[in-house]
């Protein structure tokens, strides 16, 4: 417990004992449809097995009108109770505590079944900003069988052996709704912000008496019509007495600059939602659980140090790590392999209605397809040529099982083009990976040969059984009038240190991360910067709350971004570009610099290099396609796991 002596202590919150501070909170993993299924069950159970206090167990509908997305809990489906006992008994038979989230979106409503435009209820018709729904007003009757609904789902999960429950008024959901007086706007008693709650604390009280029960709320939701910290306040102040926690959070669904808070990206400061945690804490005496990119076990203990919050809530930090609790108490601080915040694989693949993942730990999500490594027949000699995130993760998963694993990188540096997205601003954590990547290499002990090229010559003197192909992809530069001068240059040359002038064009046909980063570091050095993508809105590729978080930045700076924009050629200081809706000629004149952020080609002439040599080859990463380092991390997965 060295370091950590208040992230590692027990705590009692109500009946329940936990062993550490360390808490999953409820997140939609989209691995189960109504009920928790062997997928779900997994999930959950190696974050247990990895030593967290308390899992909270993701959103369960409490009634029909709830209907926020697809593969959504109901604890009235058939057969939940059995399986919530046993998602409960599995998780407690590795010693971690499970809750639940109780919930209702109110107008906060994804789609309907089948796609249609759903009916959504709420206090007062007052739409919300990022779905565009108008929610019709709940009348007295539904708001009452909707009260009733956290009592019959809390009373089920009860009889399933769950040890409590978290009702959701987070994020500008229903309960939160109710709370608002700019959404709330109704002249009868459910026009007093605290009495829905108040009738559903009593609900679940009355049907699961004895459980632990807590309040998942966003001390500030961050918006302009959205609830400020100072009603959060006087809103837990006034039902902290009937609670046995609160779960501390921030933003709002409801807006798009609010949502960017429901899974800050990286470029936001570790532990910045804290304060409004500590402030809670102090005004009303319960436990709190904080929220908001805790992302390493020093953050949470000086967190729960300076009172911030009793509890932490690391989510995204076990989903990248789900042993990253037993590793902290063993003083393996240097094996956890830290989030560094993408929002890539995690809310990013939820976003698309996909299972949750993680683009360092791809196992994650898919735990009863890697549940543990295959035998290997015979201990193989492999190379691996590149030393980017697919041909570390392949190395390492190989050298794991047993072959006898050698990676060859030319360069200096390992980790290819996560070294360059780590130089723009607000991505350096995204270096991050490569740091951990190399940590699994050397656990696993691979040997890695730095500046050294794999040539036919090498193959034939080291004499592997297997090569691993994975040199990575090259700028790509169409062969468009004028892209040959000395004033434009690549994304990549920019990273490297190539100067630029004080009226730039950044052709981004990518639409990802690289064209807005290079548009934002040439902003901060001095440049009047035109971001030209060719698609419908910057960052279109990126999740949503990075996009949103990244686009912010660029208008704060003054970065003019058109979007709908190909790039035709360059002739001196001349850009011409054109419309890709109607086929116009734009022209841009008096630029000094274009900066080219237009996809990448593959690297893929070493295959034909070493073919009919003898060694097997295989092929991973970008240098099969280039994508994104998602697909690359786990194409080394997948070839470690099998060859």
């Amino acid at each position: 417990m060295t370091g950590f002596p208040n992230l590692l202590s027990e705590l009692s919150l109500g009946n329940c004992w936990l062993r550490n501070r360390i808490v999953s909170t409820g997140h939609h993993t989209y691995l189960a449809d109504r009920v928790p299924g062997e997928r779900l069950i997994a999930y959950h159970e190696a974050r247990a097995r990895g030593g967290a206090g308390l899992i909270v167990s993701e959103i369960v509908a409490v009634h029909g009108t709830a209907g926020f997305s697809r593969d959504l809990l109901t604890a009235d489906a058939e057969g939940a109770v059995e399986a919530y006992r046993r998602l409960a008994g599995t998780c407690r038979r590795h010693g971690a505590a499970l809750f639940a989230q109780l919930f209702h979106p109110g107008r906060e409503i994804l789609a309907a079944a089948g796609g249609m435009l759903p009916a959504a209820w709420a206090p007062s018709a007052v739409p919300n900003e990022r779905f565009h729904i108008m929610p019709r007003p709940m009348p007295d009757a539904l708001i009452r069988d909707i009260v009733a609904g956290f009592g019959r789902a809390a009373g089920r999960l009860a009889e399933a052996g769950l040890d409590g429950f978290e009702i959701v008024a987070s994020h500008g959901y229903l309960p939160a709704q109710f709370l608002n007086p700019r959404v709330n706007l109704r002249d009868d008693a459910w026009g007093e912000g605290t009495l829905f709650l108040r009738e559903v604390i009593s609900a679940i009280r009355n049907a699961a008496p004895g459980r632990v029960l807590g309040l998942r709320i966003s001390g500030a939701e961050l918006d302009a019509d959205g609830l400020t910290g100072e009603e959060v306040l006087a809103a837990c102040t006034a039902l902290a007495p009937a609670l046995d926690y609160l779960s501390v959070t921030a933003g709002t669904s409801a807006s798009l600059g609010g949502s960017v808070h429901i899974t800050p990206p990286m470029g936001i400061e570790q532990g910045y939602a804290a304060p409004l945690a500590g402030a809670i804490r102090r005004a009303t005496g319960l436990p709190v659980i904080a929220a908001g990119r805790i992302g390493q076990p020093q953050v949470a203990e000086a967190i729960l140090a300076r009172g911030d919050a009793d509890l932490c809530g690391m989510t995204r930090a076990l989903i990248c790590d789900p042993e990253l609790p037993r590793k902290t108490a063993a003083g393996r601080l240097d094996d956890i392999r830290a989030c560094i915040g993408c929002n890539q694989a995690c809310i990013g693949r939820a976003h698309k209605g996909l299972g949750i993942s993680c683009i360092q730990h791809p196992e994650t999500g898919r735990e009863t397809a890697f549940a543990a490594p295959p035998a290997i027949a015979r201990r193989k000699r492999l190379l691996v040529a590149g030393g980017g995130p697919a041909g570390m993760k392949a190395a390492a998963v190989a050298a794991m099982r047993g072959h006898a694993v050698m990676l060859c990188e030319g360069a200096a540096q390992l980790g290819g083009q996560a070294l360059l997205a780590g130089r723009l601003p607000g991505r350096d954590e995204f270096g991050g990976i490569v740091g951990n990547l190399e940590r699994e290499m050397a656990a696993a002990g691979v040997a890695v040969r730095r500046r050294t090229a794999v040539t036919p010559e090498l193959v034939a003197a080291e004499a592997p059984d297997a090569v691993i192909l994975a040199t990575g992809a090259l700028p790509f530069v169409p062969p468009r009038d004028g892209l040959d001068a000395p004033n434009v240059l690549t994304a990549w040359q920019v990273l490297e240190g190539a100067r630029t002038g004080a009226r730039v064009v950044v052709a981004d046909w990518r639409c990802d991360w690289i064209g807005i980063g290079i548009a934002e570091r040439l902003a901060l050095a001095g440049s009047h910067v035109t971001l030209a993508v060719n698609g419908q809105m910057a960052g279109e590729t990126l999740q949503l709350y990075a996009r949103s978080h990244m686009v912010a930045r660029l208008y704060r700076l003054g970065v003019e971004i058109r979007p709908h924009m190909r790039l035709f050629g360059a002739d001196g200081n001349t850009v011409w570009l054109q419309n890709t809706l109607s086929d116009e000629a734009v022209t841009l004149e008096g630029i000094d610099t274009l900066v080219l952020s237009l996809g990448h080609r593959a690297e893929d002439g070493l295959a034909a290099a070493l073919a009919g040599l003898g060694p097997e080859l295989h092929m991973i990463g970008d240098c099969v396609a280039p994508r994104t380092a998602e697909e690359a991390v786990l194409e080394g997965l997948e070839l470690g796991w099998r060859i």
